[in-house]
C-alpha cells in the first residue's frame, strides 16, 4: 500500500515537471526508499547552469512540488504525510517572491525582509518591517497562491491520467526510470490523446 502511495506521488513530480514550461527535466524517478527521510525521489536537473531565475520558474517550482500531493489526492483518493517537506518548500519559494523578489501584488517592487541567505526560499529573518494589516495580506495571498497552483497541477494531472497510470505501473515494476523513460511515456501519452504541450522558450523541439 505505502509503495503505491510513493509510485503515484513520485509519478505526480515527474509529469508536472515534465510537462511545465520553466521546470527542471526530470533525470530520474525511483521509489526505492533513501535512507529514513525519502520513500521515493525524483531526480530533476536544470537544462543549464543558471544565475537568474524569472518568475514563470519559480511557479514551475511550486507546480513541481505540489505535483505529488495532487497525484495522492486524485489517484489514492486520500493525502498522506510524504508530502510535508514538498509543502514548506512551495511556501518558501512563494514567501521569497513577495518578501525578497517584488513578484506579487500584495507588497508591489517593497521589499519587506532583508535577505539573510543567499540560498533561494532559504533563512526567513526573525525582524518585522511590516504591519500586521500586510502580515494578514501576505498569509492571505500566500495561501490563495498555493491553492490557486494546487488547482492547476490537479487538472494538469487530470488530462495526463493516463501518463499517470503508465508510469506509476511501470514503477511497482522495475522501481527505478530513467529520463528517457519517462519522456517517451509521456510523448507517447500526448501523441496519442493529440495534447500539444507549451514548450520551454529556447528549447529546441525535433
Amino acid at each position: 500500500k505505502e509503495k503505491r502511495i510513493v509510485a503515484y506521488h513520485e509519478s505526480g513530480h515527474a509529469v508536472v515537471s515534465q510537462t511545465t514550461k520553466g521546470s527542471k527535466k526530470v533525470n530520474k524517478v525511483s521509489i526505492i526508499p533513501r535512507g529514513l527521510a525519502a520513500l521515493g525521489y525524483t531526480l530533476n536537473t536544470p537544462e543549464e547552469n543558471k544565475y537568474l531565475v524569472q518568475k514563470h520558474e519559480l511557479i514551475a517550482e511550486v507546480d513541481v512540488l505540489l505535483g505529488g500531493r495532487a497525484a495522492e489526492e486524485l489517484f489514492i483518493g486520500e493525502i498522506s504525510t510524504g508530502a510535508a517537506n514538498d509543502l514548506e518548500r512551495a511556501t518558501d519559494i512563494i514567501k521569497s517572491m513577495i518578501m525578497y523578489y517584488g513578484m506579487s501584488e500584495v507588497a508591489g517592487l517593497m521589499v519587506l525582509e532583508k535577505q539573510r541567505s543567499t540560498f533561494l526560499g532559504g533563512g526567513m529573518g526573525q525582524t518585522k518591517d511590516y504591519s500586521e494589516k500586510t502580515s494578514e495580506e501576505l498569509d492571505n495571498y500566500i495561501k490563495a497562491k498555493l491553492t490557486e497552483r494546487y488547482e492547476a497541477v490537479k487538472a494538469k494531472l487530470e488530462t495526463y491520467r493516463g501518463a499517470m497510470e503508465t508510469m506509476t505501473a511501470e514503477l511497482l515494476d522495475v522501481e527505478v526510470i530513467e529520463k528517457e523513460r519517462v519522456e517517451s511515456i509521456i510523448k507517447a501519452f500526448e501523441e496519442e490523446n493529440s495534447i500539444v504541450r507549451e514548450s520551454d522558450e529556447g528549447e529546441l523541439h525535433a
